[in-house]
């Protein structure tokens, strides 16, 4: 055995249990005993986490490679009620292209039993039946793979290897125009243009919304610019009409910004590499130099093509006259702060609608409505944070949405908001500060547009375009309030300790040639609940003070550490940063624990599952 699987922590992996049963697995159920001899990676994902979708593309490589001695299987541990639901998760599951099983857990029993506490989550468990690894966030891939080549070369040597097929089952493709479209255009022609995502495709409809006029992009994921027919695209979602012609593009898991010619059809790539930005990375320069992360909308704001960059919680401009980009508000931490757009936080937004003093925006992890004025300062309109979300009309302070993916301004100046795990259209009127619904029994609207009277809602999740009448009749439904579904941690009031446990990947060591490697960032909600501890530092482990009198609460914790090859001989490593946010729900409980460990990549050694 190498002096690696030697110094390796060993702990006997749980069963895998999920209510909602398994997908991707022609109906056939597993357990760990069925996959033993194989190395398995549990993906702990949600289909509403940016960094989860992230994960699902940093996975695709490692499945092909090692497709005969590497199972990945996604266990679906929902946060919003909606993502409970069966059906939902069975569309997710197709909708971004997941090729390994997935274990539906509704009420993440599998979860708890590996003591996950963060979107996403990887375990990596051994021939044997042994979790070996834990990694929280995204990015851990190339660490991941280096140890799946350990593995295969020490259980080789075991014989305790089993290679072959995995338990992955296609499911039958289906016949629908759409399929599961993004976001939606009214062109000059009267025609729609749609963002088909789940086919890599544009799709250019006839005024009825349903005849297909042409496509543009050859159905295959890709990154190819050129004629309609032979460009590609990467599960694409905003569109914004450009004032010479042309729409931009949100080209979302290309990371890009493209630019289709609505006259012939072509296609070109305005900005971004193609590969995703990372800490670190420049935030501003020439467009196809900078790199941009999950871009999920567009629209033209003050002579800008503004971005919901989704995949780091921002939102940047491109500015088309010095073809540049760069960031215009977020500072990358995950919630909901409102001020100058230099020190305002989002999460995740993913639907921009521009007015002529106003870019409105839905934040959709913090089920939120919020805008940016005219000099850039961020204002929330509904929405409190990334724990409360609902159905509940009214005052716009009280007012509840589910995770809005799409916002349209309206003539009257109020705004209609695509209030997708709601399966509803909802009005923000900002003369009066309520908030009505307007239509419900829509399945995962995520955009709508205006045509005349009418206002044509993408029905993502029923793969078409639904034209309904405005003004409508307000709809009456009956209040639904919910929390984030988490079971909170329970510790002990007063001293707490927290340990953010980073153990640098093998072959590597921690980056300190230009300062210290690790920041560790807390607060939490309510603010009072720390009486101590709040704020940035390098060290990973903080002692924090809980006030007894406040009961319970939410602590928000963002770890950073940054690792580089450790060979001397190597002048210019490869260094890879590690970074996750938690939200972890905490209840204060005389005699409860007070230690709370973190796991960034490694094990706890005083893990106790």
């Amino acid at each position: 055995m190498n002096d690696s699987a030697s110094r390796r922590v060993r702990v006997r992996a749980p069963e895998l249990v999920g209510k909602g049963g398994w997908l991707n697995t022609g109906d056939q159920q597993y357990t760990l005993a069925d996959l033993r001899g194989r190395i398995v990676i549990l993906d702990f994902w949600t289909f509403c986490c940016i960094n989860c979708l992230h994960v699902l593309d940093e996975l695709r490589e490692l499945e092909e490679k090692h497709r005969d001695t590497v199972v990945v299987i996604g266990v679906h541990s929902p946060k919003f009620v909606h993502e409970a639901e069966h059906q939902a998760v069975v569309d997710a599951v197709e909708r971004y292209g997941v090729e390994h099983p997935v274990l539906d857990d509704p009420e993440l029993a599998t979860w708890k039993q590996y003591a996950v506490r963060a979107w996403p989550t990887l375990v990596v468990i051994d021939p044997e039946g042994y979790v070996v690894a834990q990694h929280a966030g995204e990015g851990h891939v190339h660490a991941i793979e280096r140890l799946v080549a350990e593995l295969e070369a020490e259980h080789e040597a075991k014989g305790t290897l089993r290679r072959g097929d995995g338990p992955y089952v296609a499911p039958e493709p289906e016949p629908t125009v759409l399929r599961f479209p993004g976001k939606a255009l009214l062109l000059p022609s009267g025609n729609f243009l749609v963002s088909d995502t789940t086919r890599h495709q544009l799709v250019e409809l006839a005024e009825d919304g349903e005849s297909v006029a042409r496509r543009i992009g050859s159905g295959e994921r890709g990154f190819a610019d050129g004629a309609a027919e032979g460009a590609s695209f990467n599960e694409p979602q905003g569109l914004a009409l450009h004032g010479d012609g042309s729409v931009v593009v949100a080209d979302t898991v290309n990371h890009a910004l493209r630019r289709l010619d609505l006259a012939s059809g072509a296609v070109t790539t305005l900005a971004g590499t193609g590969r995703q930005w990372m800490q670190g990375a420049p935030t501003s320069g020439p467009a196809r130099e900078v790199a941009l992360s999950s871009p999920w909308d567009v629209a033209v704001f003050g002579g800008k093509v503004w971005i919901a960059m989704a995949g780091v919680h921002q939102l940047w401009t491109y500015d088309p006259d010095a073809d540049t980009v760069q960031v215009a508000a977020g500072t990358t931490n995950e919630g909901l702060v409102d001020g100058p757009g230099a020190e305002a936080w989002f999460a995740q937004p993913s639907g921009l609608a521009a007015t002529e003093d106003r870019l409105w925006l839905a934040d959709s992890e913090t089920s939120a409505l919020r805008w940016v004025d005219l000099d850039g300062a961020v204002h929330t309109a509904v929405g409190t944070g990334l724990f409360d979300f609902g159905h509940r009309d009214g005052d716009a302070g009280q007012a509840l949405l589910q995770h809005p993916l799409g916002v349209t301004a309206l003539p009257d100046g109020s705004v209609a908001v695509a209030d997708t795990y709601n399966h509803a259209l909802r009005r923000y009127d900002p003369a009066t500060g309520e908030v009505t619904t307007l239509a419900t029994d829509l399945r995962e609207p995520s955009d709508a547009v205006l045509v005349g009277d009418d206002i044509v809602v993408v029905e993502s999740a029923r793969h078409r375009l639904t034209r309904l009448r405005l003004p409508e009749e307000a709809v009456r439904v009956e209040a639904v309030a919910h929390r984030t579904r988490r079971a909170a941690t329970e510790v002990a009031p007063g001293r707490l300790r927290l340990d953010v446990i980073f153990q640098a990947p093998a072959g590597q060591k921690l980056d300190t040639r230009y300062g210290p490697s690790t920041r560790l960032l807390v607060s939490a909600t309510p603010p009072e609940l720390l009486l101590k501890g709040e704020g940035a530092h390098s060290d990973l482990s903080r002692e924090l003070e809980l006030d007894p009198a406040v009961t319970e609460g939410v602590l928000h914790v963002s770890a950073m550490a940054a690792s580089c090859d450790d060979d001397p001989a190597n002048e210019y490593p490869a260094c890879h940063v590690h970074q996750q946010d938690w939200g972890v729900p905490v209840r204060l409980v005389e005699g409860a624990t007070d230690r709370l460990p973190l796991v960034l990549a490694g094990l706890d050694e005083g893990d106790e599952r």
